[in-house]
């Protein structure tokens, strides 16, 4: 009988270059040009939305609230992976040239939108979550500790404009 749940450590995280304008009308389909990476990321966090509720007491209402929608949270995704390097070469920089032309001001600012996907034993998405005009809000270092022997982790946040979920 085959697996009917979705592995949580088969997946795919892939950056290309968001339009220059945002898009008009909310398709939120990412560019096919300009790919910044296509990942190695061992965790991924921050697939998740929730929706402002607002409370409105009716007067003369005592067996209820009325309950009102308001605007849709998202979270920054946040993705770690262990700092990537060849044999001979120098650690891969790209997320961090990212980060620190943001802070020098570099122009045009380089937003990305992303695509993260579940992917089945066949490296075929099974579900894929997509995000808009991302940004990078944090960017941490790995934890450097000569004791343990454990191997460098670098996270980056990206604070975005809009998450959606598709299956296939």
């Amino acid at each position: 009988m085959p697996d009917l749940l979705a592995r949580t450590f088969q997946f795919r995280v892939t950056l290309t270059q968001s339009p220059a304008v945002p898009p008009v009308g909310g398709t939120d389909q990412p560019s096919q040009s300009g790919v910044f990476t296509d990942g190695a990321f061992a965790e991924c966090t921050g697939l998740d939305m929730e929706m402002d509720v607002g409370e409105y007491v009716e007067g003369g209402r005592n067996n209820g609230i009325l309950q009102h929608l308001g605007r849709t949270k998202t979270s920054r995704i946040t993705l770690r992976r262990g700092m990537l390097f060849p044999i001979g070469g120098r650690v891969n920089a790209e997320l961090w040239q990212w980060f620190q032309d943001v802070v020098d001001g570099v122009r045009p600012l380089r937003r990305y939108d992303g695509t993260i996907s579940i992917l089945d034993d066949g490296d075929r998405a099974v579900a894929t979550w997509r995000f808009v005009r991302g940004l990078p809000a944090k960017l941490v270092g790995p934890q450097l500790n000569a004791a343990t022997g454990a191997v460098a982790i670098e996270e980056l946040q990206i604070a975005h404009e809009g998450l959606r979920w598709e299956a296939r």
